[in-house]
């Protein structure tokens, strides 16, 4: 019993073990690949694709803005404009007219000029109105014509296309004695430039939108900006980016991480001198990650079916050694019978079933006469063929629910279940007859032997020794009576057979 216990507990021990191994090893190889693919992304979003993307962008912009600059520096050294500011602005139809004409020969949202000496906004739609100090909405004229820059870009809403964004190229006009004369251009709606963000937002999933140098958001895409910023908030009114701009105090050039709400942000910064803003390209990790979590449950889904395929299999492969292991320790090598531990745990539940069923139970001891000299006159491997033919001859004369056993070189004992003692001497002597009769070849010789048996019927009071000892009696008996019979032991008036 401890035996078992102890094998049952090594068991549990070995597939705990293999539990832990088998787990850890998968669950590191998973949590290795899942953090290389975190890393490998990250990387790929902060060095490659918030840069491309902001590359990308500042290109397009670029490209849409040389046109406006050459156009308006080409405005700003027009002898006709030069010419009709110095003789006085006499016909402002021609200077409407020309306007026009720029605007609609160069596809330009708005044109204008601004002369310095009457302060009168033209547009190609006649005169807008007259600029003023006081005017807020007048400022940009003043800044440039105090500006050392030729020219500058500037975004503000245009006054005469109902206040839509514009962005403004605004040249300085100077005579041909370089003495200033006002400022002219060309605007360009960012709707284009909306567009675009917008396209890059909906192909690649991330945020654009342009901050001034004080850390407002000047631009965005037709939506809203990150996190639903509109234009005009500033960066410290957006969760996540607050901290960031205390950090920074104003927006710098280069590569961020911010988190909000569980998400982990990486920003892409970069400053457009053209318009003295910076872009900003955002992406959160958790679409792009979300297909390597899934991937790495996938991944533990099948370490766990595979442990525990693993485990089963070597489950019942424990389970079919350990009773291979217990055969081969209850049973004898030479004739497959039980031995004599295999035979006690048998004969042990079969006393048990006889005494709860109070049905009759006999044991049979059996001996091969003058086997000692078999095995000298012809050697051990007759003697081991004369053992495995016997053993056959016992289990073909016996049921199937009958115990048979080799308790040790030549004698074997059988319990005989539910049989009375008349019948089992019956059954015994039927036995040693066949044995008798029986002849086992080996090298061209006829090989036989004969059989002593001793009987006895379970008493109530018996137990497996007391039982056997009786048999033993028996046995005795019958060598004493001249061998090859069968006998009870010696109480009352029974003989041998």
């Amino acid at each position: 019993m401890l035996l078992k216990e102890h094998s049952k507990n090594g068991q549990q021990l070995l597939v705990l073990m293999l539990v832990l191994l088998l787990g850890s090893g998968f669950l590191a190889t998973s949590l290795v690949s899942y953090q290389a693919s975190l890393k490998s992304i990250r990387n790929s979003i902060v060095n490659t694709e918030l840069p491309l993307t902001s590359d990308n962008v500042y290109s397009e912009i670029q490209k849409d803005l040389v046109r406006p600059i050459l156009i308006s520096s080409m405005m700003s050294r027009d002898t006709f404009v030069r010419d009709w500011v110095m003789k006085g602005e006499k016909d402002v139809e021609q200077m409407t007219r020309y306007l026009h004409e720029v605007q609609d020969h160069y596809g330009a949202f708005t044109s204008f000029f601004v002369s310095d000496r009457t302060l009168t906004y033209y547009q190609s739609k006649g005169v807008l109105k007259q600029v003023s100090r006081q005017e807020p909405r007048d400022v940009w004229y003043f800044r440039v014509r105090d500006m050392k820059e030729p020219y500058e870009i500037n975004v503000d809403v245009d006054l005469a296309n109902q206040d839509r964004l514009t962005i403004f190229i605004n040249y300085k006009v100077f005579d041909y004695e370089n003495r200033f004369l006002g400022a002219t251009g060309v605007g360009l709606a960012v709707d284009a430039v909306i567009k675009l963000i917008d396209d890059y937002q909906r192909r690649y999933d991330r945020s654009i939108y342009f901050v001034d140098t004080t850390g407002r958001i000047v631009l965005t895409g037709a939506q809203s900006g990150p996190m639903g910023a509109k234009v005009g908030q500033s960066l410290s009114e957006i969760p996540g980016l607050k901290e960031l701009q205390a950090k920074l105090k104003r927006p710098q050039s280069g590569k961020f991480e911010y988190h909000e709400q569980g998400r982990n942000h990486f920003l892409n910064v970069r400053y457009i001198p053209e318009l003295d803003w910076y872009l900003f390209v955002d992406k959160h990790e958790g679409g792009l990650l979300e297909s390597v979590r899934k991937t790495l449950y996938l991944n533990l889904l099948i370490c766990l079916i595979v442990t525990v395929v693993v485990l089963i299999l070597v489950n019942r492969q424990i389970r079919r050694y350990q009773t291979r292991i217990t055969d081969l320790a209850n049973a004898d090598s030479l004739t497959g019978l039980p031995n004599r531990r295999g035979f006690q745990l048998l004969a042990g539940q079969a006393l048990q079933e006889a005494r709860r069923d109070r049905k009759p139970l006999v044991a049979l001891l059996l001996d091969l006469d003058h086997f000692k000299m078999l095995n000298d006159t012809y050697g051990h491997q007759a003697g081991d063929l004369v053992l495995q033919g016997f053993s056959q001859n016992l289990r073909d004369s016996l049921r199937q629910s009958d115990i048979i056993c080799r308790w040790g070189g030549e004698e074997f004992i059988i319990l005989l279940k539910d049989t009375g003692n008349a019948n089992a001497r019956q059954l015994a002597e039927k036995i040693r007859k066949e044995i008798a009769s029986k002849r086992y070849p080996y090298k061209g010789v006829n090989l036989s032997v004969t059989t002593s048996i001793g009987l006895a019927e379970m008493h109530p009071d018996d137990s497996l020794d007391s039982l056997l000892s009786r048999a033993d009696k028996g046995l005795y008996r019958a060598k004493q009576s001249g061998r090859d019979c069968v006998c009870v032991e010696p109480t009352g008036n029974l003989d041998a057979l």
